[in-house]
């Protein structure tokens, strides 16, 4: 945070234009100077770095993200934060504003234009509702270097799940495919304003150089992994089965192709790490040459 923007003062700020922040939003802007700090330094982030800030609120991270990186690209759905913003930023030359909704923006194209930058790295307070979606979508995007995001503790808890365990999903396998997820520190609700209901917590997702596992096929890796987690209660056989993933394929034939990955068909899909997902797109992939 600048040093010259108290949370007293963004809160005058607000008032002054007469903004009242949108629950429907997730609005719950980041107001405790000290965290503010604390998660630029947990972050990382270098003299020579672009970043991409999703949801900058009332700018008081991205005054402090803009004192230690090149340029910041700080992309808002609310344009009745123009005034704020341009109030907090006071003028900061390497900060960009850009009104848009974050899920249907191309980030790659978006940094090249305000920067001539091909690589990235994306910094974020995400409101619940968007989270899922939104991660996918940056997931996707070829020049992210890297995302050090403020999500809610429950779903920090799903990135880092291991196979078994409750928080274990279709998600964390995706996330875990093309980053190395961790958890940094749990943020107590009370930095917040308005103060929401629960924990966060920042989360890095380092992107990996290549993906967890050597794969030929994404679409059809993620398909069986969504398939496998579709019914969870079901063992993985009857899930997959239940999925329809390839036509007239029944019980017995996805008995005989996990039993070709070495896995058990009488297992659950949650029991299956990136390498057995991996194993049993191969072995797919395979019986489908034979028929």
């Amino acid at each position: 945070m600048s040093e010259q923007v108290s949370p007293g003062k963004v809160r005058a700020i607000l008032e002054k234009h007469n903004i009242h922040l949108r629950k429907s939003l997730g609005q719950n802007f980041l107001m405790d100077g000290n965290m503010v700090r604390k998660i630029v330094k947990a972050s990382r982030f270098l003299p020579g770095d672009v970043v991409v800030e999703i949801g900058p609120g009332a700018g008081t991270l991205t005054a402090a993200l803009a004192g230690t990186c090149f340029h910041v690209v700080a992309v808002e759905l609310d344009k009745r934060l123009l005034p704020v913003l341009e109030e907090v930023l006071g003028g900061l030359q390497n900060v960009t504003v850009v009104f848009k909704d974050a899920l249907k923006v191309d980030f790659d194209r978006l940094v090249a234009e305000v920067t001539g930058a091909t690589t990235y790295k994306v910094v974020a307070n995400l409101p619940y509702y968007i989270t899922t979606p939104l991660i996918m979508h940056l997931l996707r995007q070829s020049g992210v270097a890297g995302m050090v995001l403020m999500i809610q503790l429950e779903v920090a808890e799903r990135l880092v799940a291991g196979p078994g365990s409750k928080d274990y999903g279709a998600f964390t396998v995706a996330v875990q495919y093309y980053c190395r997820p961790e958890i940094l520190f749990r943020v107590p609700r009370t930095v917040f304003f308005p103060q929401p209901e629960v924990d966060s917590a920042v989360v890095r997702l380092a992107k990996r150089q290549e993906p967890e596992v050597a794969v030929d096929d994404e679409d059809l890796f993620f398909t069986l992994v969504r398939g496998a987690f579709g019914q969870r209660r079901k063992t993985l056989a009857n899930a997959l089965a239940g999925a329809r993933i390839f036509p007239g394929w029944t019980r017995a034939t996805w008995e005989e192709v996990l039993k070709r990955a070495g896995i058990d068909p009488r297992c659950r899909g949650e029991t299956l790490g990136l390498k057995e997902f991996a194993a049993l797109a191969r072995a797919c992939r395979q019986r489908l040459r034979e028929c």
